[in-house]
C-alpha cells in the first residue's frame, strides 16, 4: 500500500511565503500531478491582488487636459457646425496678424534694398584719383566774397547751373527748387546748402544775381566768375557750356546752352545724385531726405547751424514752428 503524504492544503500552508520556484524543493514524497497542482495554486496566492479603482481615482491618473484654457466651442446648429470646420485653426485675427507681418517684412526688405542701392551709386560716383562730378574751383558770391569747392563741406549741396536771361527753363527750375528748399527745411532743417552758378560771366555780375535769386528763395547762393572759372567748374560738373568768350557790349542778346540737373553733393563733397527735370518738388525733397537718413543712419556727423542767408532778418525759413 502506497505511503499517503500530507495533503496538499497542509504543504500550501506551509510554502505560501515561498515563491513557486520553491516548490520543487518540496518533500519527494508528494506525488508529481499534486506537486503541479501545488505549484499552479501557489502562484496564484502569491500574486500580488491589486485593489479595483474607481472613476475619480482613474481622472485623478490620467486627467484629460484640454488643448487650451479656453472653453472650447460648441456648434448648436447645422450652421455653426459648418462654419467651425470651415474655418479650422485660422481665425480672422491670426489672418491679420500674418498679413500684416508679411507687410511690414516686405517694405523693410524693399526699403534695405532701395538703400543699398543708393550706397552702391554714391560709391561708384566717388571714384578714385580724379572725381567724376565736381573738383576744385574758385568763384565769387553775391557779396564779392570768394567761394570755393570747400564751402561745400560740412552740409548737404543742392546746385543748379543757369543765367539770368533764361526765358523760361531757368525760372521753372528756379521754382521747383525753391519748393523742395522749404520741404526739406521744414523736415531736417539746416541740413541743406542751395547754390546757383552763373554760365553767362559776361551778363551775370553779383548785382545782377543778387537781384535775380531774390525772386525764388533767399536761402539761393548766386556764384559767378570769369569766363575761365566759369569754363572750368563747368567742366568740373560735366555742364555743357556754350557761352562765347568774347562778347561786346552791343552782342549781348543771346541765348546759353546749359545742361538741366540739380546736383546733390554730400556733406564730404563727393557728387551723389542727379535730380532732371522729370522730377516734381516733392520727388526732388525726397531723393535729398533719402540721403540725409543714409547719413545719419551710417553714424556720421552733418553740421546743422543755420547759414547766414537764413538769419539775415529773414529766421529760418520753412523751420517747424
Amino acid at each position: 500500500m502506497a505511503f499517503q503524504g500530507p495533503s496538499l492544503s497542509r504543504v500550501m500552508r506551509r510554502f505560501s511565503r515561498f515563491s513557486p520556484q520553491h516548490a520543487q524543493e518540496a518533500s519527494p514524497w508528494i506525488s508529481s500531478a499534486s506537486r503541479r497542482q501545488f505549484s499552479s495554486a501557489l502562484s496564484i496566492t502569491t500574486r500580488p491582488r491589486r485593489r479595483p479603482l474607481s472613476s475619480q481615482c482613474l481622472f485623478l491618473q490620467h486627467p484629460s487636459r484640454p488643448f487650451s484654457h479656453s472653453s472650447p466651442r460648441h456648434a448648436r446648429t447645422i450652421q455653426q457646425a459648418k462654419a467651425l470646420n470651415r474655418t479650422g485653426p485660422f481665425t480672422l485675427k491670426s489672418a491679420l496678424i500674418f498679413c500684416a507681418t508679411g507687410a511690414a517684412m516686405i517694405f523693410y526688405f524693399q526699403y534695405e534694398k532701395a538703400r543699398l542701392e543708393r550706397k552702391r551709386i554714391v560709391e561708384m560716383s566717388k571714384g578714385y584719383g580724379k572725381p567724376k562730378v565736381g573738383g576744385p574751383f574758385t568763384l565769387k558770391d553775391t557779396d564779392g566774397n570768394e567761394f570755393t569747392e570747400k564751402d561745400l563741406l560740412g552740409k548737404y549741396t543742392l546746385i543748379y547751373f543757369g543765367f539770368s536771361h533764361c526765358p523760361d527753363i531757368c525760372p521753372d527750375e528756379l521754382d521747383k527748387m525753391a519748393e523742395a528748399i522749404d520741404i526739406i527745411q521744414a523736415r531736417a532743417p539746416n541740413v541743406l546748402r542751395s547754390i546757383f552758378v552763373s554760365c553767362d560771366p559776361a551778363r551775370d555780375t553779383p548785382s545782377v544775381l543778387k537781384s535775380y535769386l531774390s525772386e525764388f528763395h533767399p536761402t539761393l547762393i548766386g556764384l559767378s566768375g570769369t569766363w575761365e572759372q566759369t569754363k572750368h567748374v563747368c567742366k568740373q560738373y560735366r555742364v555743357y557750356f556754350s557761352t562765347p568768350q568774347d562778347v561786346k557790349p552791343n552782342e549781348e542778346d543771346y541765348l546759353v546752352d546749359h545742361s538741366i540737373y540739380f546736383y546733390v553733393m554730400d556733406p564730404e563733397g563727393d557728387f551723389v545724385e542727379c535730380i532732371g527735370r522729370q522730377d516734381t518738388p516733392e520727388s526732388a525733397a525726397g531723393i535729398v531726405l533719402q540721403h540725409v537718413r543714409d547719413w545719419k543712419r551710417e553714424g556720421k556727423k552733418i553740421d546743422e547751424t543755420p547759414l547766414p542767408y537764413l538769419s539775415k532778418g529773414q529766421g529760418v525759413v520753412g523751420a517747424p514752428a
